[in-house]
């Protein structure tokens, strides 16, 4: 009889309709107003059903505030996207919408009141933990360094690397950039990012834009347009894991036309589809 090999990322897409965790050793804690609310050695990470992107789980005596129930609360639906093969994963950044059974609680701390930012799941292997919204706390540490836009998931990786390889980028025949000497973005489950110089680039074809994101793994990013869209994102002051990419643009291949070695590539299937 011949076994079947396993593709790793399919298995782990495979289960992403479950309540998932994983435990972290890494010390977590979390500040309101200046004060520490959140400080554990304990703390796990949550990925709900349908969600891609994982919440900081930790035990509610690990949680200096208040925990009351939300009981009038019910989060508005978020919009879906929908993988090719038909798995449905809820938007990122939705914290008030959950998708398994638990309790909604209001965090009372520093004399603020943060509504509906954690969850009680109805889980036995969560007992005891309280799921956090990570936006609605002021700053988040994984032991003394600053975590921003969501905990890091340590499935997901990210490796940069140096290519000659000529890549263009058109728009309806304009040429924006031509390089070869492109920075290379593999990070785990997106398509693969060519970050270009600027000397590269045809950046006065394109205009600043007000767009703002921030990323866990890469930092604060600003956006540049072209005919009314954001095509174009640059990070100007990475986090250090990412400092390769510093100042250089790197477009949507899903929004631009992209030739690599002078073929023409296929636009990617991604959430910015």
């Amino acid at each position: 009889m011949t076994a079947m090999a396993l593709r790793l990322g399919h298995s782990l897409l495979r289960n992403v309709g479950e309540l998932r965790w994983e435990p972290t050793a890494k010390r977590v804690s979390a500040q309101v107003g200046g004060r520490t609310v959140v400080s554990t050695s304990r703390a796990r990470l949550v990925w709900e059903p349908g969600r891609v992107v994982p919440y900081y789980a930790v035990p509610e005596e690990d949680v200096d505030a208040d925990l009351v129930p939300a009981p009038d609360f019910a989060g508005e639906e978020p919009g879906f996207v929908s993988l090719p093969d038909g798995t449905r994963i809820v938007t990122p950044g939705r914290f008030d919408y959950h998708t398994t059974d638990g309790d909604v609680l209001t965090i009372r701390a520093g004399g603020r009141e943060l509504p509906a930012a954690a969850f009680r799941p109805a889980d036995p292997d969560l007992a005891g933990y309280v799921v956090l919204d990570f936006d609605a706390l002021d700053q988040w540490y994984e032991e003394d360094e600053q975590i921003v836009s969501h905990p890091r998931d340590p499935f997901s990786r990210i490796d940069i690397r140096q290519s000659s390889r000529p890549v263009r980028i058109e728009v309806d025949g304009t040429v924006l950039a031509d390089s070869r000497r492109s920075r290379l973005l593999f990070e785990t489950g997106l398509p693969v990012r060519s970050y270009l110089p600027r000397e590269d680039v045809r950046l006065d074809l394109l205009q600043p834009s007000e767009t703002r994101t921030l990323c866990a793994y890469k930092g604060e990013a600003s956006y540049w347009s072209f005919g009314g869209q954001d095509i174009a994102w640059t990070y100007e002051q990475p986090l250090p894991d990412s400092a390769q990419i510093t100042d250089l643009v790197c477009f949507f291949d899903e929004r631009v036309e992209t030739f690599v070695d002078g073929e023409p590539q296929e636009r990617p299937w991604s959430p910015w589809s």
